[in-house]
């Protein structure tokens, strides 16, 4: 998959969704079908004819919405650019040309069969797309901005206090044995909240989500020292891939509270970012300790992230967490998107 084509509901403004995700194709085959069984009902004299107005009407708008959701991922770019008006208004005027095609290509049959001249199959046709373009649009209100703000803030605000006071206290100890050490970590400290703090509404490279947080486990292994080990396998990663901002260190936080922490041995958290064809992989694991802490925060983490993935990504992310031989296991899929160039 090529470029970024996220779904804008976490942009400022609403436009036309993305036409290329698979949630959005299967949601409007859903919408544009239900009226289509609607207009059927409404247009037969009784029930039992009303499998056969609509065999007839979704004769004539399956392919009309197929090929219009094929047409549409293709020139998403064009549209986006245009702004929501007159994307809308170039919508409509597709549409209805491609009614006329399509009714062309069938050589007037739908016409005679569903008793309907040009004019009333454009009129259907503007009323369907507009009904459909309506929901997606109460559907981006209704996720953006209130509650994708809500979630940034939330995850932004989930670290902790203790891993503040600890972090100042393991700089502390090291300002007169290893000043430069001292430097470092409190040049991290900077970085990381002030990425904390951010504005944070686009997606992200992954390369900049593994540096952020590589800073939060270098100023873990201050205190905690040869108990935090960390595996790294990125070999297959690709660095320009897009993500939720703010994705892999609230994970990371939370395999280091725990998994490691509870254990006076420690353990090895393991990373691994690869690209799978089309898709994204990223796996963490940490070990479970026996007497852990609350599951409640780790819960909580996972719940944003996976609202958050499916907010930008729809259908088309996954993300499973479980506990499997001593170890936690989280994994999340999300398709390979990167900057325009």
């Amino acid at each position: 998959m090529g470029n970024v084509a996220s779904i804008n509901q976490t942009a400022t403004g609403i436009r036309l969704p993305n036409f290329c995700n698979l949630g959005i194709m299967l949601r409007s085959l859903i919408v544009v079908n239900l009226l289509l069984a609607a207009g059927a009902v409404m247009r037969a004299p009784d029930l039992r004819s009303a499998g056969f107005q609509f065999v007839i009407l979704a004769t004539f708008g399956e392919p009309v919405l197929i090929l219009s959701l094929v047409a549409l991922c293709g020139v998403r770019r064009w549209l986006h650019a245009m702004g929501y008006a007159a994307s809308v208004l170039a919508l409509l005027a597709f549409e209805v040309a491609l009614a006329w095609v399509v009714s062309r290509a069938a050589g007037g049959a739908f016409a005679d069969r569903a008793g309907m001249g040009f004019p009333q199959v454009a009129l259907l046709v503007v009323f369907v797309t507009g009904v459909t373009l309506a929901y997606f649009d109460l559907r981006s209100r209704a996720l953006a901005p209130a509650i994708a703000d809500a979630r940034i803030q939330a995850l932004q605000a989930r670290i902790r206090p203790h891993f503040l006071y600890n972090s100042i206290n393991a700089v502390i100890s090291l300002i007169r044995s290893e000043p430069r050490r001292a430097e470092h970590a409190l040049e991290d400290m900077a970085d990381l909240f002030r990425v904390l703090m951010s504005e944070n509404r686009t997606l992200a490279p992954i390369g900049e989500e593994v540096q952020l947080a590589r800073q939060y486990l270098e100023i873990e292994a201050l205190r905690l020292g040869e108990r935090l080990k960390v595996v790294w396998r990125l070999e297959g990663m690709p660095a320009d891939a897009l993500v939720p901002p703010l994705m892999l260190q609230p994970l990371v936080e939370n395999a280091v509270y725990h998994g490691i922490e509870p254990s006076p041995e420690g353990g090895e958290v393991t990373i691994e970012i690869r690209r799978d064809g089309p898709q994204l992989a990223l796996t963490l694991e940490n070990p479970v300790p026996g007497e852990g802490r609350s599951p409640a925060g780790n819960r909580m983490a996972i719940a944003n992230i996976r609202e958050r993935l499916q907010l930008h990504f729809d259908a088309e992310a996954s993300m499973k967490s479980e506990a499997l031989d001593g170890r936690w296991r989280v994994a999340i899929r999300m398709p390979y998107l990167t900057a325009p160039a």
